[in-house]
C-alpha cells in the first residue's frame, strides 16, 4: 500500500480544456475530474524542429497572434486558413489549428489520427481530448498513447479510452464483437497502468477509465485501488459505482471506516447511509 504520506506533488497546471480566451471556451470532463497538471499555454517548444514548418518567428508574440489568428478562423469557419496552421514550428499552435479545424467542422481522421503521434505533448494531449468523442478514431488509437513517456499524455490517454467506450455503448448490435474485442484490449492496457504505473495521476485517470468501461475484467484492479493513495481510494469507491455484488459491498463497508474523511464520504453516497 503506497503511504499517505508521501510527498504531494506539484500544483497542476491550467485545464486541458481551457484554450487561452482567443479559442472560446470548450468543455472537459478529463480537465475538471483529473486535475490534469500541465499549464499548456506554457508549453515549452520541446520537439525541436517540425517537418512542413511556417516560416519560423522569433519572438513569442508572434507564436501568441498564429494563435489567434488559428482560433478566429475556426470561429469564423475558415477551415483553409485553420489548417495552414497544422504543421506550424510552435506546439501550442498546432493545437490551436486541430481544435480551430474541430470547431469549423472539417478536421479530418486521418489528421487527428496523425497529431497523436505529434512530437509535442500538449499537441498529443489535445488531440486525445478531441479523439475522445470522435466515433471515426478507435479506442485503441486512444488507448495506444497509455505507454507515452510523458506522463500528461497517459493520463489523458485514460481518460479518452473511459470516454469513448462508455459512449459507444448505444452503438449498433451489429457491431457488438469487434467492440467487445476492442473493449477487452482497452481494459488490459487501462488495468497495467492503473496497478503499475509510477504516477498516482495516471493510476487515478485508469483506475476511473475503468469504472467508467464498467467491464467485470476491471473490478479486480478497481478494487485493488482501494488500498493506494487517498486520491485514488476516493476514485475507486467512485468506480464503484456501476458494479453491485458481494465483494463490491464488503469494500464500500471497508471504506466507509476509511481514514481519508472524502473516501469515507463517497462509500457511504454509494451504500446510501
Amino acid at each position: 500500500m503506497v503511504s499517505d504520506e508521501d510527498p504531494p506533488r506539484g500544483a497542476s497546471g491550467s485545464e486541458l480544456a481551457a484554450e487561452n480566451a482567443e479559442t472560446g471556451a470548450h468543455s472537459c470532463q478529463f480537465a475538471r475530474q483529473h486535475r490534469p497538471r500541465t499549464e499548456l499555454a506554457a508549453e515549452s517548444a520541446e520537439t525541436g524542429p517540425h517537418s512542413c514548418q511556417l516560416a519560423p518567428m522569433d519572438s513569442a508574440e508572434g507564436a501568441v497572434g498564429r494563435r489567434r489568428e488559428a482560433a478566429a478562423a475556426g470561429h469564423a469557419g475558415d477551415a483553409a486558413k485553420a489548417r495552414s496552421y497544422l504543421h506550424d514550428d510552435d506546439p501550442m499552435v498546432r493545437s490551436s489549428a486541430l481544435r480551430a479545424l474541430q470547431r469549423a467542422g472539417d478536421l479530418a481522421a486521418r489528421q487527428l489520427a496523425a497529431a497523436l503521434d505529434d512530437p509535442a505533448a500538449a499537441v498529443r494531449m489535445t488531440a486525445l481530448e478531441l479523439a475522445a468523442y470522435r466515433a471515426d478514431i478507435a479506442a485503441a488509437a486512444a488507448a495506444s498513447r497509455l505507454v507515452d513517456d510523458d506522463d500528461r499524455v497517459v493520463e489523458a490517454a485514460a481518460w479518452a479510452c473511459g470516454e469513448k467506450i462508455s459512449a459507444s455503448d448505444g452503438a449498433s448490435a451489429g457491431h457488438a464483437d469487434a467492440r467487445g474485442s476492442e473493449t477487452a484490449a482497452v481494459v488490459e492496457a487501462l488495468i497495467r497502468v492503473a496497478r503499475s504505473h509510477a504516477d498516482a495521476l495516471c493510476r487515478e485517470s485508469a483506475i476511473a477509465a475503468l469504472g467508467a468501461i464498467s467491464d467485470p475484467a476491471g473490478l479486480p484492479t478497481i478494487l485493488a485501488g482501494l488500498d493506494d493513495k487517498p486520491e485514488i481510494r476516493r476514485r475507486a469507491v467512485i468506480a464503484l459505482a456501476p458494479f453491485d455484488g458481494p465483494e463490491v459491498e464488503a469494500a464500500l463497508l471497508r471504506a466507509s471506516t476509511d481514514r481519508d474523511k472524502q473516501v469515507r464520504a463517497a462509500a457511504a453516497e454509494l451504500r446510501g447511509v
